[in-house]
């Protein structure tokens, strides 16, 4: 009764978590305390792995208590880094296949996390399941140790797992009817727990036999013969207590016919099994009782036996089950990145951003938009230089202004040398993004050349299959830059437009008077009401404008965090609901703002109103000449290159700052596509490795000619056919000619399961020996070594972004919409916004505003 069943470990080659997850940690948070403890967290977590499945685990709690921390810890870190992303692979070999002489043990690599929880809980199961087998069952507390440990959870397959956990149950059940045995407890409960445990070892001897992948396994073959005796043994336990209860109740002959049956079922253990188990004592308490009950009834009451079907079934009792996981394992654990935001709140807090962004972007692209207009319409009016311009031979104040606004920004020059440099920054971000493809365009080619030579051995996924998420996030970048050219050509046209006049301001006072025609002077204006009302009106204005200078300001100095909501949601709903709150709390915080830049626009709009009904009154009272037509229009060219000139300028700096920032994220994606396709060649490399062994175990055949009568002539004419020429031999594996050794007795199947097995007409023994001549299965000849198939990539929205900054170039694309429009869910996540028309006046793309995420690996 003292012989258990353990599980073997699996095994794990050695895997380096600091460089993958440290990049995440220095690319995500900023440099400082907080991140230096991250990166110690890190480093943590790899000893702990160390410790966990880097060396041989003592058959000890103290052993276990590592692996469950492991564990834990898996748990815990699984939602804070984007593990798919970090092309980190994960390689166990099989725990029951032992390999061959020119080959090692059938292993598995993945990138998943999941993959290394899930072994990671097969160790704890097998190491559970060591530490019971080595209890001291005489006292308490090593049965109570047992029957906890022979409680696993799950394995790495759904039919191992079953089977492991269904032994695991049998052998808790088991000791539970030791304790029960050892505290004297009633002989009924004690039948009924060892007829469980007997329904339970049958059940698992069962999935051992039955199930296809199991019987090819060694270990599986191992454990059927004790499994088998099992069954037997706890039966005959259970009809030992059952015969002492009927002799309580004064039923002899039910006592005899189950000892008889109990008789029966150890002495084909001793004669099957004796070689797995010791059955000893057990039969010596059975053959005791037997002995005893016979002489009694022989002497004394004379009961009629009666046969084994007419026996009442004897009940169960169930006290072990499969425990649920519950996180944390261990009573040990601590979390080592506790303060580390998970990566849902990390991608909301990311969308939240965007929204923000796309917020203050709506806001101010309606102030800005609406300055411009201010200026566009002044300018056609030629206000204010036509309030100043009443002496008719000088250049107004307001233009000199202007004039030397330009020259402080550098003038045309400055202008010039920004154009230049926009197509190397283009160059330098096309020339990365090419390269990155290319090397995913290599790294395909290389895997379908194999793929076409191995054809089915080459059994990993496609690197079509697995690349085409990376394939649209270069197509996102490839459009982008397109549109980048586009707007920079709307820019490089502004410039060429309004250079002439743009290079007559640049010129002194004296020259830029010159270039601007005479005029008669009206004088007569100067003290006009309609002149006074007009410069009236343009103060108004002016102030207006600095108002919302001020108010675009302070709406792109508004700072909130969600993140606090965020978690709160998390762990309340186990889900975040993003859109809700993010808008809540734009509303929050930028809705007295929408109201102010609504009527700012509204003064604007009744100002503008006046100021064109003034002019018009002011025209009708100038005197109109060809010579002050033609002052009057060169003016208006030089107001309006002015604002152009502060535009375009803006906009370049823009687009200079929109490539910088590109070139870091396209760096980022190169990064990512060198890791993958790193990742991708040691995985080829080591599925090469394993199929050259696994030819190399194939038997070569023989090679001979092919005899001249066997060959077919290409041609019904002999004196035409040309000479064939032999083919070469197969790869025929041919029988081993040696011969075998004798093959020992065939192991017979167990008694049988169900509970009418007590009631049958045949004697116990009867049925192993009918089954006599079917073997256990023979395990088959070993599978080809499996290939690591890559995970396919997703993305984690939020890790990282287009450039977004309040400028142009986010604006230009927003202007046709109205201000009082509810919010508009961003496009999906690696979506781009279309380019802006031309004759907007931020000709520049939107940046994106949910790329899809990545993480920079060297």
């Amino acid at each position: 009764m003292a012989t258990f069943i353990s599980v073997p470990f699996k095994k794990s080659t050695e895997v380096d978590l600091v460089k993958p997850l440290s990049k995440f940690v220095t690319a995500t948070y900023p440099v400082g305390e907080e991140q230096a403890e991250y990166i110690r967290a890190v480093e943590e977590l790899n000893k702990l792995r160390k410790s966990a499945l880097g060396r041989p685990l003592d058959k000890h709690e103290s052993s276990l208590d590592i692996l469950l921390r492991y564990y834990d810890q898996l748990c815990v870190v699984e939602p804070k880094f984007p593990f798919p992303e970090l092309c980190l692979t994960f390689t166990w070999k099989d725990a029951f296949d032992k390999g061959s002489l020119f080959g090692g043990s059938v292993k598995l690599a993945l990138a998943c996390l999941g993959y290394e929880k899930t072994c990671v809980l097969f160790n704890i199961g097998a190491l559970a399941s060591q530490i019971a087998s080595e209890q001291n069952l005489d006292s308490d507390e090593g049965l109570k140790a047992a029957a906890k440990n022979y409680q696993p959870t799950m394995d790495i397959s759904p039919e191992t797992a079953s089977t492991l956990s269904q032994i695991m149950l049998a052998q808790a059940q088991e000791v539970f009817c030791i304790k029960a045995t050892s505290d004297k407890m009633k002989d009924a409960i004690i039948a009924k727990l060892a007829n469980q445990a007997a329904d339970f070892y049958g059940d698992a001897f069962k999935q051992c036999q039955y199930k296809e992948n199991l019987p090819k396994y060694f270990y599986f073959q191992e454990v059927l013969p004790v499994l088998a005796a099992k069954h037997c043994m706890m039966q005959a336990t259970a009809e030992l207590h059952q015969a002492a209860l009927a002799n309580q109740k004064k039923r002899f002959g039910e006592e005899i016919a189950r000892l008889q049956h109990a008789t029966e079922l150890v002495k084909t253990v001793a004669s099957r099994y004796d070689e797995y188990v010791n059955v000893k004592d057990l039969s010596e308490r059975v053959n005791r009782a037997l002995t005893a009950a016979k002489k009694d009834n022989d002497f004394i009451y004379h009961d009629r036996v009666p046969e084994l079907k007419d026996l009442e079934h004897i009940g169960k009792a169930t006290l072990v089950k499969a425990t649920a996981i519950q996180n944390p394992l261990s009573q040990k654990f601590s979390d080592l990145f506790e303060k580390m935001v998970p990566m849902a709140v990390q991608q909301s807090v990311s969308m939240s951003n965007q929204r923000k962004a796309e917020t203050v972007n709506r806001l101010v692209g309606s102030l800005r938009e609406a300055t411009n207009l201010c200026n566009g319409v002044l300018a056609s009016l030629n206000l204010p230089a036509a309030l100043e311009d009443l002496s008719g031979d000088s250049v107004p104040q307001s233009i000199l202004e202007k004039s030397r606004a330009v020259m402080s920004q550098g003038g045309l020059q400055s202008v010039e040398m920004l154009i230049k440099e926009l197509p190397e920054l283009l160059t330098r971000n096309r020339e990365i993004l090419d390269e990155s493809l290319k090397m995913l365009n290599d790294e395909e080619a290389t895997d379908n050349e194999l793929r076409a030579k191995f054809n089915q051995r080459w059994n990993r996924t496609p690197s079509g299959d697995l690349y085409k998420p990376l394939r649209t996030e270069g197509a996102n970048f490839s459009s982008v830059l397109d549109k980048a050219v586009a707007a920079d050509q709307v820019v490089r046209e502004r410039f060429n437009t309004h250079c002439e006049m743009i290079a007559l301001l640049c010129r002194p006072e004296n020259e830029l008077n010159a270039a601007i025609p005479s005029a008669n002077p009206t004088k007569t204006l100067q003290g006009s009401e309609v002149v006074s009302v007009l410069r009236a009106q343009l103060t108004q204005l002016d102030e207006v404008k600095q108002e919302r200078e001020a108010l675009e300001e302070e709406v792109k100095a508004v700072t909130f965090d969600l993140s606090s909501s965020f978690l709160t949601a998390l762990a309340q709903d186990g889900a975040i609901n993003e859109e809700a709150l993010s808008t809540s709390a734009l509303q929050t915080h930028y809705g007295n703002h929408t109201e102010r830049v609504q009527k700012s626009l509204r003064a604007q709009e009744e100002l503008l109103a006046k100021i064109q009904t003034s002019h018009q009154e002011f025209s009708a009272l100038k005197q109109s000449t060809n010579e002050a037509n033609a002052r009057e229009e060169v003016l208006k060219k030089l107001a309006a290159a002015h604002d152009n000139y502060t535009e375009i300028s803006s906009n370049l700096k823009e687009g200079t700052k929109f490539y910088n920032d590109l070139t870091e994220i396209l760096l980022k994606f190169q990064n990512k596509c060198s890791d993958i396709v790193f990742a991708r060649k040691t995985e080829r490399d080591e599925l090469l490795k394993e199929l050259q062994q696994s030819i190399a175990r194939e038997p070569s055949a023989p090679s001979f000619n092919v005899p001249a009568y066997q060959s077919t002539p290409s041609s019904t004419n002999p004196a035409s056919a040309p000479t064939p020429t032999p083919a070469p031999a197969p790869r025929t594996i041919f029988p081993q000619t040696t011969p075998a050794k004798a093959a020992p007795p065939a192991r017979p199947p167990p008694p049988s399961v169900t509970p009418q097995a007590a009631s049958s007409n045949a004697p116990p023994s009867s049925a192993p020996a009918a089954a006599g001549s079917n073997p256990p299965p023979v395990a088959p000849a070993a599978s080809q070594a499996q290939g690591p198939p890559y995970p396919t990539y997703q993305g984690y929205p939020g890790y990282y972004q287009m450039p977004v900054g309040y400028n142009p170039y986010m604006y230009g694309g927003q202007y046709g919409v109205p201000y009082a429009m509810p919010y508009q869910t961003p496009p999906a996540p690696g979506s781009y916004p279309a380019a802006p028309p031309n004759q907007q006046p931020y000709p520049y793309p939107q940046q994106a505003g949910q790329q899809q995420p990545y993480y920079p690996q060297q």
